[in-house]
């Protein structure tokens, strides 16, 4: 009985892998580089490479310098605030059509500055990390709420079929033939960082509950779109109340930053929103950082815009503030360094663990499919290689196109934007057919490609910006020289993967 157990844990654990794999190793990889969204951001938006704020800023400046660009009848308007992560001002508004438009500002001048023409890391790889850019009816999160259940399954069955675990976990011998290496790396791997995979999976899961279980708040709210903004407003503190349509005033944000702090005993807010902005029924909310918390706390207070006073203050019940702590876990939003690193490392450990167990079902499979002429091999070798390198190189193709690409870039009515991640799925849609063409050889060229990409990367930023890395280094510009050391870092990565795997091939 338990042998027949540990063989179906077994056939789930390798079949479960091989089907999936693809999908999760683009949602970790992502999920991987997304610990570091704002740092790519400064990389790949080279005018926001500023200091940080050096003195606090006054809400009622940051007011009036974003004033003359919101438009008559805006539904909104929001200025989020400088961090030492993100040290510009992000201004954006909506229209009475729920149209938004952005902008960002330096914190010391209040100036605009101008249009970066990317979407970057916070605006592209962080989404497409739980989301793939599929909006279609959330196609793309629940695409990623399956392969979360299915990692869980992974990690599962991982641990009942491997009995010697504490014994693997001190055993890898890198000289050994490609399939006992990999099949070492794998084990260490999920090992070493297997608590974390648990934790990120588990919490990924539990962020987007009410989409994946939406019967839990039906059953109290019921369905609906008015039903579905009840539970918003209870669940997430949203307040509105309608437009007077009479003309009215803004009065002073910094006294209601002041009353803020007081009632958060000494808690900052992270942006300031004003709805209905120039309407005498304009009211102001300003929302409490959790950039010292673990938990995304949802602590808002609502303000008259015109005389100040508290009209609605909001925290999150017991249920919420459990998921926003899961959600904190996750994200990673806070300010630790150390952790931060942590992070960016169990999240390699994933990237390195699903790669891994692709290299080992592959290389052992490999004779036998030959042998009988089956075509299994070859076609679960040219998903890993495509989405495993080839994602690699697909992101390389992002940066570098940012780099190489004027701010004013456009072709056939395309904006630059739009053409930074036209590279990405234009390199990744070449790289899955490189690996099927080029069958024994892929992963070492594409390796080989990788380390010339990351190189070209680094020298387009040096000559583009000036900002080679001991200039970043010694100005503090410590994102963009950590982007710069990770992109070298790389390269090395895959010349020493690209020799092992020509010798490999070669043999």
């Amino acid at each position: 009985m338990e042998r027949t157990f540990s063989k179906s844990m077994a056939w789930l654990h390798t079949w479960a892998g091989v089907s999936i794999g693809s999908l999760l190793f683009a949602i970790f990889w992502m999920g991987t580089l997304s610990v570091f969204d704002l740092e790519i951001d400064r990389w790949m938006m080279p005018q926001t490479r500023l200091a940080p704020a050096a003195q606090p800023l006054s809400l009622d400046r940051i007011a009036k310098a974003v004033a003359p660009q919101v438009p008559a009848g805006a539904a909104q308007w929001r200025v989020d605030l400088p961090t030492a992560r993100e040290p510009v001002l992000t201004f954006s508004h909506r229209d009475s059509k729920g149209q938004a438009t952005t902008g960002l500002l330096d914190p010391a001048s209040l100036a605009f500055i101008p249009e970066q023409g990317t979407e970057a890391g916070s605006g592209f790889i962080f989404p497409f990390h739980y989301s793939l850019h599929l909006k279609w009816m959330d196609l793309g999160k629940w695409l990623v709420g399956v392969a979360g259940m299915a990692m869980l399954v992974l990690l599962v069955s991982g641990v009942v079929i491997h009995k010697k675990i504490v014994a693997q976990f001190f055993t890898f011998r890198p000289r050994k033939r490609l399939q006992r290496s990999a099949l070492d790396l794998h084990n260490l791997s999920g090992v070493l960082a297997l608590p974390f995979h648990f934790m990120i999976t588990l919490s990924g899961l539990i962020i987007f509950i009410t989409i994946y279980f939406p019967a839990a708040q039906q059953a109290l709210y019921g369905s609906g779109e008015k039903a579905k903004a009840a539970f918003t407003a209870d669940a997430y503190g949203r307040f509105k109340r309608a437009r007077a349509n009479a003309p009215g005033t803004l009065g002073s944000v910094d006294g209601m930053l002041a009353r803020a702090e007081a009632e958060w005993k000494g808690g900052h807010p992270y942006f300031v929103r004003v709805f209905h902005p120039g309407d005498a029924n304009s009211y102001v909310e300003l929302r409490r950082s959790y950039a010292g918390d673990i938990t995304m706390n949802l602590d808002q207070i609502y303000f008259d815009a015109a005389s100040g006073a508290v009209l609605h203050r909001f925290e999150a019940g017991p249920v919420m503030t459990v998921q926003r702590f899961m959600s904190g876990i996750h994200f990673i939003r806070f300010d630790h360094w150390t952790l931060r690193w942590l992070y960016f490392a169990a999240g390699l450990s994933g990237c390195v663990l699903i790669a891994t167990g692709f290299l080992f079902w592959i290389e052992g499979r490999r004779a036998s499919h030959a042998k009988k002429g089956l075509a299994g091999v070859r076609v679960v070798e040219g998903l890993a290689i495509g989405s495993v390198s080839g994602i690699m190189l697909a992101t390389l193709a992002f940066l570098l196109a940012n780099r190489v690409l004027p701010l004013d870039a456009a072709w056939a009515g395309v904006a630059r934007a739009q053409l930074e991640m036209g590279a990405f799925y234009l390199a990744w849609v070449a790289a899955f057919a490189h690996a099927w063409l080029r069958a024994g050889k892929a992963w070492s060229e594409q390796a080989w490609a990788i380390a010339a990409l990351a190189l070209l990367a680094v020298l387009s930023n040096w000559i583009g910006t000036g900002d080679h890395p001991l200039r970043t280094v010694g100005t503090g510009l410590y994102a963009v020289a950590g982007m710069d050391a990770a992109l070298l870092a790389a390269a090395c990565v895959a010349v020493l993967a690209a020799r092992r795997s020509a010798g490999r091939s070669d043999g």
